[in-house]
């Protein structure tokens, strides 16, 4: 079993600014040479999130707007009247996403459905730079 890390890096304009990072972690993967086992992909930090999706506009604008339907920015969030900063409705929507996505590789290539693809979400309320973790595991 081996074990190798990487990461993948990028900024972002926030409000639910969403990244197709599928090729990037398929690079990953053919570059550690592992044929078998799974690819962990993790952003630190509670803004953001990572999922699969069609990742074309019409189903990317539908996911935005399912988000502000849930959990509205407009809302009073308890969190903005501690730190004033305004992104509670952030928090919240990546607690619901969640930071991590784990997907299995059969001969060095990750076992994706024909329209699926890997996406990164940044929903804080302001442009960020962003570290993904990604961790591929196998033989």
């Amino acid at each position: 079993m081996s074990v190798h890390s990487s990461q993948i890096s990028f900024k972002t304009m926030g409000n639910s600014d969403v990244i197709d990072i599928t090729q990037d972690v398929e690079r990953i993967v053919e570059d550690t040479g592992i044929q078998d086992g799974i690819a962990t992909v993790f952003v630190p930090g509670s803004t953001g999130a990572v999922t699969t999706i069609e990742y074309e506009p019409g189903a990317v604008d539908d996911l935005k707007t399912a988000l502000e339907r849930l959990m509205p920015e407009n809302m009073d969030y308890k969190h903005d009247l501690r730190w004033g900063d305004g992104n509670g409705h952030s928090h919240i929507r990546a607690a619901f996403m969640g930071p991590s996505l784990t997907v299995p590789f059969l001969d060095g290539h990750l076992q994706l459905g024909t329209w699926q693809q890997i996406i990164f979400i940044d929903l804080d309320n302001r442009a960020r730079s962003r570290n993904i973790i990604v961790q591929v595991m196998g033989e």
